[in-house]
């Protein structure tokens, strides 16, 4: 039993750091249950405040996760068009791995940024229909802005993903120290 305990460990393992990269999976709690796998076999304990430390690590890395894309966004200016952009995008991004999965928040984030600009224009234009500089445009500086945003949100997903591959690979270093030891 400990010998199938191990290998699914092993698995969890890897299914965890894939969860890394590709949002469908939860990399971090992955990896802590592999550390329970371990934890459950009759040769290796880890000690209950671990346990829990590890618990909470997985719980605080997954909700930072969802936050750190959206505060890149907004941090580089963005709005919550181009927030939930960044989060269709990042959906969209999934169906096509691993260029959508980078691409997808970005382009999302970008398009959800240029929807607000047009929407912006034309509520000042209804408000100032004969003021000449209310002509609909895609300016450089509405596409800087937009592109800011976009990679925002880019920068957060990359974040997101560093954050989870640590704590992941701290969980390996545990797992397989364990192990060997």
């Amino acid at each position: 039993m400990d010998i199938i305990l191990i290998i699914t460990g092993i698995l969890t393992l890897l299914l965890g750091f894939t969860g890394c990269i590709i949002p469908a999976l939860p990399g971090p709690p992955l990896g802590f249950v592999s550390l329970l796998l371990l934890h459950w076999t009759s040769k290796f304990q880890f000690s209950t405040q671990f346990l829990f430390t590890w618990a909470a690590v997985a719980i605080i890395v997954t909700i930072l996760d969802q936050v750190v894309p959206v505060w890149g966004t907004k941090q580089f200016g963005g709005s919550k068009k181009g927030i939930r952009g960044s989060i269709l995008g990042l959906i969209a991004g999934m169906f096509f791995p691993p260029a959508g999965i980078i691409i997808g928040p970005f382009a999302g984030a970008f398009i959800g940024e240029m929807i607000n600009e047009r929407n912006l224009e034309r509520e000042q234009r209804a408000r100032h229909p004969i003021h000449p500089q209310n002509n609909f445009n895609t300016s450089p500086s509405k596409t800087s802005k937009a592109f800011k945003a976009a990679t925002g949100a880019l920068m957060g997903l990359l974040g997101g993903i560093i954050l989870k591959l640590i704590a992941t690979g701290y969980m390996a270093y545990y797992f397989f120290e364990a192990l060997v030891t």
